[in-house]
């Protein structure tokens, strides 16, 4: 017994209300039930007999002993006792799901508010929080098709980079949605687990490629499913700067085309539904993982020790304790005393009313532009708190937050924070942290080599300050507001994260001190680029250019 243990010691705390039991106790023998400032005292007497009247060779033992026991052995129970190991089969769903996204000009239609687009990012996001077990990848395309993220189960990879999904990071317009599927066949072929399934988020596919896409998909065990956004009265599509998207002298307005896309995924073994702002949807098309209900055993035949919950063992002692305080009325002593103090009026307080009807990764954005001190005090994700430290140039705390941030992104912004901060030797670290995750993260590498520059040359003038004047002839510079704000993450925030370790130094020499930049160095931060958005684009272009990917005459630009 020297390894016994609770799994779930907090449910102990539950033991600090058996006092409260015994003072109800108290409470009821000198018949102060609460109950004489809602009823009359003639009303109550009857109903609450003098004591004084009770024969003394007749004790009768409080109920309420019986169920501070029962109370006693559940919290023990609830907290899990253990102490025996035993091995236990690892587990995943075999599910695997390609989110296969249209980026082409006509997501930006505002036939749906605010537009199509965000409805379907904003949709991507409802469906990874319901599928915490299984493989996803998202694919794009536009004139070509794209790999975001492989397979994975890290679906706060895929969130992060939702935001920065708009069509103008495409290389080529269009909309070769048979180039997308062929894409997302390969990642299933490539990795996937089980059943394998393709989700198309799209206004509607081209007459010329839904033959193609349908002998392709029913080559494979594979199934294809649609989600149509958009409606069939259509919208203009508006573009930044430049008014509406116009076909000569005319507005262009891109419809959805719903009954294809049903008959896309009903020949291609799927089913078709339309977007919905609940997870009516998900539910239809059986996205979840538990939908499956197939589980198998992980590769290799992995399995792990764990300790076993014996709890449920002391549900036998508590079963009758719980029977016996019913027979003597126990719950309804214990609800007679309690419910005066729940009619005690309480101060009202302030809710927030965003906060309700909206995720955390929803308002967040609006939240730092228009106060990002008070955005970073309601804020709980790693990123979105960060970028509101980081936005209020509270770059110490930002960095902090964004250790909390997993992935390479986080690393990446806990960089760019420790380099405005002026720890640039720590900001180095954080970009290699980055790289190791992600090696062709490119923004990080061009960061990296901005900030070691900075760090050269504030340890040149550091050696031509020596001689005990090393503090001499700096004056402090004010810190200026970042060009751009760091990357912030979208999806379900995951209250399970945990933060990264600090960048061990080794054998580094002492840390720097925090001298205020110099003008020079400022210059060379402030080239530090906070916008992932512009190194998917670079990728996609790379990609594009290598395929060689010919224009179809029959495709629209939009």
């Amino acid at each position: 017994m020297t390894d016994f243990h609770f799994l779930r010691p907090l449910w102990l705390t539950l033991l600090l209300l058996l006092p409260l039991l015994y003072a109800l106790r108290h409470r009821l023998n000198q018949q102060e039930t609460g109950w004489q400032a809602h009823i009359p005292a003639r009303l109550l007497k009857p109903l609450i007999p003098n004591r004084e009247g009770r024969e003394t060779h007749q004790p009768r033992r409080s109920p309420l002993i019986v169920l501070g026991l029962a109370w006693l052995i559940l919290a023990i129970a609830l907290a899990g006792p253990s102490w025996r190991e035993a091995p236990t089969p690892l587990k995943q769903s075999e599910d695997s799901l390609i989110l296969v996204l249209d980026l082409s000009l006509s997501m930006l239609a505002t036939d749906v508010q605010p537009d199509r687009l965000t409805r379907a990012k904003r949709k991507i996001r409802d469906i990874l929080a319901a599928r915490k077990d299984g493989l996803n990848a998202l694919v794009v395309y536009s004139g070509d098709a794209h790999v975001v993220t492989p397979l994975t189960q890290d679906t706060r990879t895929i969130e992060a980079l939702l935001d920065v999904l708009e069509p103008v990071i495409m290389p080529a317009q269009g909309n070769r949605a048979d180039l997308a599927i062929k894409q997302a066949i390969d990642l299933l072929r490539q990795g996937a687990i089980g059943q394998g399934r393709i989700l198309l988020l799209a206004d509607q596919v081209n007459n010329a490629y839904r033959e193609r896409i349908i002998r392709d998909v029913n080559a494979t065990e594979y199934s294809l499913s649609t989600l149509v956004v958009g409606t069939q009265e259509g919208g203009p599509m508006p573009l930044a700067q430049r008014g509406f998207i116009r076909d000569g002298e005319e507005i262009v307005i891109a419809r959805a085309e719903p009954e294809g896309l049903a008959s896309l995924a009903e020949s291609s073994g799927g089913q078709s539904h339309a977007l919905t702002l609940d997870n009516t949807d998900i539910q239809a098309l059986n996205l979840t993982t538990n939908d499956t209900g197939e589980w198998t055993d992980a590769e290799d035949g992995l399995s792990a020790n764990r300790w076993q919950d014996d709890g449920y063992w002391l549900l036998w002692l508590a079963a009758p304790l719980l029977l016996l305080a019913w027979r003597r009325g126990a719950f309804a002593i214990l609800a007679l005393a309690l419910l005066p103090m729940a009619l005690t009026p309480r101060p009202a307080q302030a809710l927030d009313w965003a906060g309700l009807w909206q995720r955390e990764d929803q308002r967040a954005p609006e939240l730092i532009e228009q106060n990002p001190e008070t955005a970073a005090r309601q804020l709980e994700q790693p990123g979105w708190r960060g970028a509101a430290l980081y936005r209020d140039e509270q770059y110490e705390s930002a960095a902090k937050a964004f250790a909390k941030q997993p992935g390479a992104i986080g690393h990446y912004n806990r960089g760019n924070a420790l380099a405005r901060a002026g720890k640039l030797d720590q900001a180095i670290s954080a970009y290699d942290k980055a790289l190791q995750v992600n090696p062709d993260m490119e923004a990080a590498r061009q960061n990296r080599q901005l900030v070691k520059r900075a760090l050269e040359q504030q340890q040149q003038q550091q050696q031509q300050q020596d001689g005990g004047n090393g503090n001499e002839g700096q004056q402090p510079s004010q810190q200026t507001e970042p060009d751009k704000k760091p990357e912030k993450r979208a999806a379900k925030p995951s209250q399970s994260q945990e933060p990264d370790k600090e960048p061990g130094r080794g054998n580094q020499p002492a840390p720097l001190a925090d001298d205020t930049l110099d003008q020079g160095q400022e210059q060379w931060l402030r080239r530090i680029p906070d916008n992932p958005g512009g190194l998917l684009q670079r990728k996609f272009l790379q990609q594009h250019e290598q395929r060689q990917t010919a224009t179809d005459e029959g495709d629209t630009p939009w």
